[in-house]
């Protein structure tokens, strides 16, 4: 039976404090007492803005060798990193000989108009998925820089026609595509994805960080393995590596134009701690107090001596300006003014500005290259990034924001092994506990359910830099809605998370794969 890691509680000035070794069912029992003497705040003591990203579909492809990644743990916190050495082959592939180079795997990610945190968690799940699978890989061309590890698909097409794979090898470029979104579209849990000879892999529809970590529960021993190896145990949520923060850090920079940006804001030094909030055009007084208060939290946690620098950024710019106020009587505070900017240097960022107003009130008013200059501008916190919103704290904006600073800091400086990420929960998200933090994607949904505690004040909480996907870890518990999702991808969940491993089995045993190619000459092939 699955046992928890040791964790503790505070509520109305009391700790309760949970023990190596508790079974599933005392863990329900428990919180129960727990929350009868008091109201528990969140489990995790620490989780955006406008996921802004602009342009037109893109996509981008990758061949490298697996990762090698070297867990390396924080003294306490949740703090953690992961440290790996990607082999530079796609260079090398790309002089392999034919009947060598149409041997060769690739895995797709594709981005196109979303918001920033969804469209470059596809790219991460495919480089992701590349390690795993021992295949290769990645969009944003007018904004963000990729390393020579990858290619395009527009390479590969050329390629596999100089080298002939079709004609003299019989291999054509086939392209099996799997919908993570679609239940009975996917494979996700149920195949072993090495079997799979498709030159070219899509897992479409995997717009955060639950997808690639479904793989944590696929019935293969071999897959789960190669899971666990690159994202951790999933019940042990204070030793799991900063995967997607390492990833970033290898596979992308700024443009030239974004880092421009990036270092006009700056003004020769980076920020202490990073403030990120996801307001949506309110301004929450409640909010704002519980980001305040949340800040000065972090710079004791940091052990920050003088005059602190914080740097502000959300999708509404107004909010900056209005916290700037209250921030400002203990430390200097930084954002970027794309106006102020643009006015500057008398210029204009290219890339698609078509207008999508529908998308607005989720972005914010900025235009969305801000967004990027946002992202790389947080991403050089030191010591901490502190994320708030005025209705589901922790985006997947928020999450890469946290796990690039960290991976950026990490090994750079003594800062970078005790990095922090806090979320700033005000109360009125805490009426009914958790259950507002329901989004999918977001690192409190997997503790909105039961185990959630009602009637809460604000909470700064210490936060995981990998944001969980399943409900293995202490505390955590589904939402109905997720009980419901999940039983159409064959898991049944009970109310507290654990997972019917017979349930899942039998489901694998009784249906087949689904199999969707996208078969055509080497002109044709496209996502």
């Amino acid at each position: 039976m699955s046992r928890q890691p040791a964790a503790s509680c505070r509520c109305s000035g009391q700790e309760f404090v949970r023990t190596v070794g508790v079974t599933y069912q005392e863990k329900l029992a428990t919180a129960r007492a727990a929350m009868s003497q008091c109201a528990r705040s969140p489990k995790l003591n620490r989780p955006g803005d406008g996921e802004a990203v602009e342009g037109a579909h893109s996509e981008l492809l990758a061949r490298q060798e697996p990762m090698s990644p070297a867990v390396k743990l924080a003294s306490g916190g949740w703090q953690s990193s992961v440290t790996s050495t990607p082999e530079p082959s796609s260079s090398r592939v790309r002089e392999l000989p034919a009947y060598e180079f149409c041997k060769q795997g690739f895995v797709l990610g594709k981005a196109s108009e979303a918001g920033f945190g969804n469209e470059m968690y596809k790219i991460l799940t495919a480089a992701a998925l590349s390690v795993m699978l021992n295949r290769g890989l990645y969009p944003f061309g007018e904004y963000i820089s990729y390393t020579n590890h990858s290619f395009t698909i527009g390479e590969v097409k050329h390629l596999w026609r100089k080298n002939r794979c079709a004609r003299t090898y019989g291999r054509n470029l086939s392209m099996r595509v799997d919908n993570f979104e679609h239940p009975t579209e996917t494979n996700v849990l149920c195949s072993d994805w090495n079997s799979w000879k498709d030159p070219i892999i899509w897992f479409d529809g995997t717009t955060d960080a639950v997808g690639i970590q479904f793989f944590l529960k696929n019935v293969h021993a071999r897959m789960k393995t190669a899971a666990s190896s690159l994202f951790g145990s999933p019940g042990s949520l204070r030793a799991r590596p900063n995967t997607f923060g390492e990833l970033m850090q290898v596979i992308i920079s700024p443009s030239q134009t974004v880092e421009k940006a990036v270092q006009w804001a700056l003004k020769g030094s980076s920020p202490d701690i990073v403030l990120h909030m996801r307001m949506m055009t309110n301004r929450p007084v409640r909010a704002r107090k519980a980001a305040v208060n949340c800040i000065k939290r972090a710079i004791e946690i940091c052990h920050l001596k003088g005059t602190p620098r914080v740097a502000v950024i959300s999708d509404t710019p107004g909010f900056a300006k209005d916290i700037k106020q209250d921030i400002s009587e203990f430390a200097e505070v930084i954002y970027f003014d794309h106006k102020k900017f643009s006015r500057s240097f008398d210029l204009e960022i290219t890339g698609s500005e078509k207008a999508l107003d529908f998308r607005s009130r989720d972005w914010g008013s900025a235009p969305r290259w801000a967004a990027f200059v946002d992202f790389f501008l947080a991403s050089q916190a030191r010591y901490a990034v502190v994320t708030g919103a005025h209705r589901r704290v922790g985006t997947t904006y928020a999450q890469l924001i946290a796990a690039l600073a960290a991976a950026n800091r990490f090994g750079r400086e003594s800062s970078g092994t005790n990095f922090t990420f806090l979320s700033s929960v005000h109360s009125n998200l805490l009426v009914d506990g958790l259950s507002s933090q329901g989004g999918w994607g977001h690192i409190w949904n997997r503790y909105a359910g039961p185990l959630s505690c009602q009637h809460q004040q604000h909470q700064c909480a210490l936060t995981p830099l990998l944001a969980p996907a399943w409900w293995d870890g202490q505390w955590q518990s589904p939402i109905p809605r997720d009980v419901r999702r999940l039983l159409e991808y064959g898991v049944r969940l009970s109310n507290t998370g654990e997972v019917d491993e017979r349930h899942l089995m039998s489901y694998c045993r009784s249906r087949k794969d689904h199999v969707k190619r996208r078969f055509s000459s080497i002109g044709e092939l496209n996502p």
